[in-house]
C-alpha cells in the first residue's frame, strides 16, 4: 500500500494445504522471514525515504484437517527440540511462528486462520487464539492506515 510515495503498509497473505505440511511449514517460515528481512534491511537503509517505517503483516490460511491439527513428532538428531515444539501440530507451530514473528518486532501483525475446504468456500474459518486472529490483524492495520491519514501531507 503506497500513498502519496510512502510505502504504508506490505502484506503478505500464504495459504497452506496438505497433504505435505512438514516441508511447506519449513518453506513458509523461510518465507516469511526472508520478506521481513528483506523490507526491513531496505527500509533502514533508506530505499523508502521519505517515508515512516511500513507496515508489516503476514497472514497464513491453513487448511483445517487431521493432518495440520494432530500433534507430530520432533526429530532430535544432533540438539534438543525446544519443549515448545514437542508433540506439537503444525497448526500450532504456525500459532507460536505468529507470535514470535510480532515479538520479535519482524511484523507488526500475523494472523492465523483455520478453514475446512468446502466450508471455507462459504467464508467459515476459526482461529486458534484471538492475539494472531482476524480482528487483531485488522485492527493493527487500520491504525496505521489512521495514523497516516491524521497526518498532514
Amino acid at each position: 500500500m503506497v500513498d502519496r510515495g510512502d510505502l504504508l503498509a506490505s502484506m503478505e497473505f500464504k495459504a497452506h494445504v496438505g497433504p505435505s505440511f512438514g516441508n511447506n511449514f519449513n518453506n513458509r517460515v523461510e518465507e516469511a522471514l526472508g520478506s521481513s528481512t528483506d523490507l526491513l534491511t531496505a527500509y533502514r537503509e533508506g530505499r523508502f525515504a521519505p517515508s515512516q517505517r511500513p507496515w508489516l503483516g503476514w497472514l497464513m490460511l491453513l487448511e483445517d484437517s487431521p493432518r495440520s491439527i494432530t500433534p507430530v513428532r520432533a526429530a532430535e538428531p544432533h540438539y534438543p527440540v525446544f519443549p515448545e515444539f514437542k508433540d506439537t501440530s503444525y497448526a500450532q507451530r504456525y500459532a507460536l511462528f505468529c507470535e514470535r514473528l510480532m515479538r520479535e518486532r519482524l511484523y507488526d501483525a500475523a494472523c492465523l486462520l483455520l478453514s475446512e475446504p468446502v466450508t471455507g468456500l462459504q467464508g467459515v474459518y476459526r482461529e486458534p487464539n484471538s492475539e494472531i486472529g482476524f480482528r487483531s490483524f485488522l485492527a493493527s492495520l487500520t491504525g496505521r492506515a489512521l495514523g497516516h491519514v491524521r497526518l498532514p501531507p
